[in-house]
């Protein structure tokens, strides 16, 4: 059954498919047509899967945050950092740990301003408790089903 491809921040089905351009280096692209490069290894310019991973829990709470305040006032400066440790555990798995979100906003001076500053850590509990589906998933531990595709050779 193919569910429809979807975009935005509605629910449905989202998709991306991989392509090995050389060992290290891949090209991926989304169900409406963009593309990227992600480096394996970490010994290109390229972002690994681990900081994808960062970018979308960033660019998922980065956005909930900036289409909530923006309503009450323009922010004169937006930036948001996420971090994290890969390590091994006890068990051998590499994983994440110590995940950490930080913005860095300022609103102008007056009454939007105001209400704009006021609205920000709402926002951010917001975008992490309820919003942000990278951030909610990754919290909520969703399992992985990983298998040979059916037409692969």
């Amino acid at each position: 059954m193919t569910q429809e491809q979807t975009g935005g921040t509605g629910t449905g089905n989202r998709s991306v498919s991989m392509t090995r351009l050389e060992k290290g280096l891949y090209e991926f692209t989304n169900a409406r047509g963009g593309t990227m490069r992600v480096g394996g290894g970490g010994d290109s310019p390229d972002f690994t899967p681990v900081e994808l991973l960062l970018v979308a829990i960033a660019g998922c709470s980065g956005t909930d945050v900036d289409f909530i305040t923006s309503k009450r006032a323009e922010p004169l400066t937006f930036s948001v950092t996420a971090q994290g440790e890969k390590i091994r555990d006890e068990q051998g798995n590499n994983r994440m740990r110590d995940l950490a979100v930080r913005f860095s906003v300022t609103f102008p001076e007056g009454e939007a301003g105001d209400r704009a500053r006021e609205m920000l850590p709402k926002a951010i509990q917001m975008s992490e408790e309820r919003l942000c589906t990278v951030s909610r998933t990754v919290a909520l531990g969703t399992p992985i089903d990983a298998a040979v595709a059916e037409e692969s050779s």
